[in-house]
């Protein structure tokens, strides 16, 4: 076994002690791999797209990751850097090549040594510094060239494990060590029936698609991708790539969160118990958050007494409400149908004149 092998082993086998399989997938065959890297953004980040006069802007606490694909040729690392591919569906053509520059760079400043995990960490750490982003990202516009990308590179935002083992890898040239590709298309695949975000109404808007993307995305008991579609369109909305890929952030924003709030411990407000958050459940009209088996039992107690006015906050002094999709998930079906038309009835019993067939 030579040395450059051993160097080599030795480092892909720190890194996969060292991130988890949706971070890292070592190729076994040979010395290769795939990175998923999640940059870190500072408070109020936002997002910006500008389309014709129209400006869009949402604060996100996350971004797709980028993808960073590697082989290492036999003589690395004393004699030559990795080979590499560096795709992400947020950046341009010119940053990622700035970003490669810069990682070829480093390789070279830290005299001919192993530099995956300096990679990462720039990656992670510096990339938007590196490209002067701080606090806004302004997505390209649609009157941008849109680049073009091989099918493997494109399935950054709903890659899965399977899929990336089943994927051919090309091999590198000979003439150059790295390759970038940015992505402004949606990520191919077959499109998901009955998808929760696929819009419905030709007359929805494109900022009511985009902002009930993530609300019902939000309140889905499952990830759902946005399913792809060759022209861009939804029931008859007609979404550009933009404007794609502003819906896909979003949406990936809003699951990480969802994951962030699944594993951390809070105190319910009715049994002042620590949950994870995976067991509780937070109103999104006023934030507060109570466990399930608490917040499931006040709701069915209302709806069973009839009083479905009282579906609210259990917060003192809070008027607060559940979305139906959460009474619906506490409460069981029945029950739901149940407090759907009670509350029907409630409504229409405020509205003077109606009159209602059981009562003719």
């Amino acid at each position: 076994m030579n040395t450059y092998f051993e160097e080599q082993e030795d480092e892909l086998l720190a890194l996969q002690s060292i991130f988890g399989s949706e971070e890292f997938l070592r190729h076994e065959s040979k010395s290769a791999g795939e990175f998923r890297v999640s940059v870190e953004l500072p408070a109020g980040f936002n997002v910006l797209l500008k389309h014709g006069e129209a400006i869009r802007q949402y604060d996100v606490s996350f971004l797709p990751p980028l993808l960073l694909t590697f082989e290492l040729p036999e003589d690395y690392p004393s004699s030559s850097p990795p080979f590499f591919t560096l795709t992400c569906s947020w950046l341009t053509d010119p940053q990622l090549t700035s970003l490669s520059n810069q990682l070829t760079d480093l390789y070279q400043a830290t005299g001919n040594t192993v530099v995956l995990f300096s990679w990462i960490q720039f990656l992670r750490e510096d990339a938007l510094k590196h490209l002067n982003i701080h606090t806004l990202l302004e997505l390209p516009s649609d009157h941008s060239k849109i680049p073009q990308t091989n099918q493997a590179q494109q399935e950054v935002d709903c890659y899965k494990a399977e899929e990336k083992e089943s994927t051919p890898q090309s091999e590198p040239p000979d003439d150059q060590n790295h390759h970038v590709s940015s992505n402004l298309s949606p990520p191919p695949g077959d499109a998901a029936q009955g998808s929760d975000f696929t819009a419905s109404n030709t007359s929805e808007t494109t900022d009511d698609f985009l902002s009930s993307a993530v609300d019902k995305f939000e309140l889905s008991e499952s990830v759902t991708d946005i399913p792809p579609n060759k022209d861009h369109s939804y029931s008859g909305l007609s979404l550009t790539p933009s404007q794609m890929l502003l819906s896909q952030i979003l949406i990936h924003d809003a699951e990480q969160k969802r994951k962030v709030f699944a594993s951390t411990l809070f105190d319910c407000g009715v049994c002042f118990t620590s949950w994870l958050g995976s067991e509780c459940v937070q109103l999104y009209e006023c934030g507060h958050i109570f466990c399930r088996a608490c917040l499931s039992e006040f709701c069915k107690v209302q709806i069973t007494e009839g009083t479905v006015q009282g579906v609210i906050c259990p917060q003192p002094d809070c008027t607060a409400t559940p979305t139906p999709a959460q009474v619906r998930s506490l409460v069981g079906e029945e029950l739901f149908h149940r407090y759907d038309r009670l509350l029907l009835q409630s409504i229409l019993d405020c509205m003077p004149g109606v009159l209602l067939l059981n009562d003719i």
